[in-house]
């Protein structure tokens, strides 16, 4: 018996358990990772309250980090010893182990630990998407982030200055400003105290940016828009705040023929090469120091609820890890 955390029903951090579960042998196809590390990220909380449904009762996560220990008929590319890693998953690292499709799996480069692993991949692969695929980020851009010094924040910030870009980034507090600057973005702006779309049209002179990276959804999308380009992209990868109400296509064009667009890791990293080819140019970034990964709090595992509270509190920042 191994155990996981499980709810039977969706809701707060309270519905959360920690409970035996029992694995069987992988099937074809699979195989079973003993996890070390785990991520934790605000998809997370979607999942847990129901705002994206599932069948219950369910698990929940799907970035982690471990070794396999058994692997099923057909699958050729691993083997038990190897350390792997994955964040485009299906639900269900909130465990001690799991089975899961080897085709979602990532070997782990020995420069890499499993708890970096474990903080990196679901944000990190989703950054790779967001500004070498959704809006491919190029040098002299002067691109807009939101939560800045959330996990994919302080990774794309850092990503996209190397690539050469002016980021703004978006924060709610003075620590928080502190810490993206230090992590790449060139201007902060504190949304509790200041307009950002005035603050970004000052910033860039008028001109505006070419893109928006908005994880934020409700309270900040249609300002995103007003801080957009003609022919500008608005990238939703998220909702902290609420779902998005439906929206008029008619102030797309107002605004300046611009674009949306709802992206989703699963969606990019459908097909195992590409999940691959994104994996690599991820482990490169951080293996060259150009991308740090800082996992600023760490929790054991059977605590899911507390570090929930937490991430919708707004108390963290960065990355987090349950410890397994």
């Amino acid at each position: 018996m191994t155990h996981a955390i499980r709810f039977h029903k969706t809701g707060g951090p309270e519905v959360l358990v920690w409970e035996e579960v029992q694995l069987g042998k992988p099937g074809p196809g699979q195989a079973r990772i003993r996890h070390t590390a785990v991520g934790l990220n605000f998809v997370d909380i979607y999942n847990r309250s129901g705002l994206y449904p599932g069948q219950l009762p369910s698990g929940l996560g799907g970035e982690g980090a471990g070794v396999i220990e058994e692997v099923g008929s057909g699958v050729s590319d691993f083997r038990p010893g190897d350390r792997v890693a994955y964040g485009a998953a299906p639900i269900g690292a909130y465990s001690e182990a799991r089975l899961i499709p080897a085709d979602r799996l990532i070997k782990l480069p020995d420069s890499i630990d499993d708890k970096t692993a474990a903080a990196m991949m679901l944000k990190g692969l989703t950054t790779q998407y967001l500004i070498r695929q959704t809006y491919r980020v190029k040098s002299g851009d002067t691109i807009l982030l939101h939560a800045a010094a959330g996990g994919v924040g302080l990774i794309l910030s850092q990503w996209a200055k190397h690539l050469g870009a002016t980021v703004i980034g978006t924060v709610g507090s003075e620590e928080k400003a502190k810490l993206a600057k230090e992590h790449g973005c060139a201007h902060t702006i504190i949304y509790t105290k200041e307009d950002f779309v005035k603050r970004v049209d000052e910033i860039t002179g008028g001109k505006k940016v070419p893109v928006v990276y908005d994880s934020v959804g409700k309270d900040t999308f249609l300002k995103s828009l007003d801080c957009l380009a003609p022919l500008g992209v608005a990238a939703l990868f998220g909702q902290s705040s609420g779902s998005v109400e439906p929206l008029n296509l008619g102030l797309l064009a107002q605004k300046g023929s611009l674009y949306v667009t709802r992206p989703t890791l699963n969606t990019y990293a459908a097909r195992h090469e590409n999940l691959v080819a994104m994996a690599k140019e991820l482990f490169d970034v951080v293996q060259s120091g150009a991308v740090k990964i800082e996992v600023r709090q760490t929790y054991p595992l059977k605590d899911a609820a507390k570090a929930h509270a937490d991430l919708a509190a707004r108390k963290t920042t960065g990355s987090t890890v349950f410890l397994v």
